[in-house]
């Protein structure tokens, strides 16, 4: 193994720890009651309503970080884009986990008739319309770095002459979520504060369209000739 290599080596590995750890630290900022400690039975019924709304938000953090994994797979060598994005992925992630929080409390409280999170809930039209504002803007940013992620791995793998096809497709696959998001964010912003309440609704329902990434990958597999 050259000293290069090695070195390289070491970077990439050190910026992986460095994005493991942050992403850690975010999970920690959605732990359940906080650094508070209940001292009863029913302050502890009350923290454990926040438990739907918190696994939802773990599922879509570790989503993103497992992205990132994907991407290190795909992407061996210690770069400057490679950690310049990187370092973008964590600096949106530390943004996106208080309005992903705010997002799902409202959602599970919402469906719950203020059984679940009832600590938060949403007031008014111009609440609503800010918060889906500015969590469609953040999933944005989030997918759209993981994706500028693969299209680097991409052109890493072209240059050393190795098979791009996978972070080529997963750079597709991720400008997904980033247009559901930016969707998401302008829908609701388009949305009139006098509309009905059922409208609001809209910006979160546009969300199912990130079902169609699964039949996408399987359509991108099968024209390439790859198997699932």
């Amino acid at each position: 193994m050259s000293v290069t290599v090695h070195r390289e080596g070491l970077e990439a590995g050190r910026l992986d720890i460095f994005v493991d750890g942050a992403f850690a630290f975010t999970l920690t900022l959605l732990a359940i009651g906080g650094a508070e400690i209940p001292h009863d039975v029913d302050k502890m019924v009350h923290i454990l309503g926040d438990v739907p709304a918190a696994a939802a938000c773990f599922a879509q953090m570790a989503r993103f970080w497992h992205g990132h994994v994907q991407w290190r797979t795909h992407c061996t060598r210690a770069t400057r884009p490679g950690l310049f994005l990187s370092m973008l992925l964590v600096f949106f992630a530390l943004i996106v986990v208080y309005p992903l929080h705010m997002v799902y409390a409202s959602l599970f409280n919402v469906l719950s008739a203020g059984h679940l999170s009832s600590d938060f809930g949403l007031h008014n039209a111009a609440e609503a319309k800010a918060l889906f504002a500015i969590y469609g803007f953040t999933y944005f940013c989030m997918s759209g770095t993981l994706a500028l992620l693969f299209r680097h791995a991409a052109q890493v793998a072209s240059t050393h002459g190795e098979d791009d096809f996978v972070p080529r497709m997963r750079a597709v696959l991720w400008l997904i979520p980033a247009g559901v998001g930016a969707l998401s964010a302008i829908v609701a912003l388009s949305l009139p504060d006098h509309a009905p309440g059922w409208t609001f609704a809209l910006p979160g329902l546009v969300y199912t369209l990130l079902m169609s990434m699964g039949w996408i990958s399987r359509r991108m597999r099968a024209r390439a000739g790859r198997p699932e």
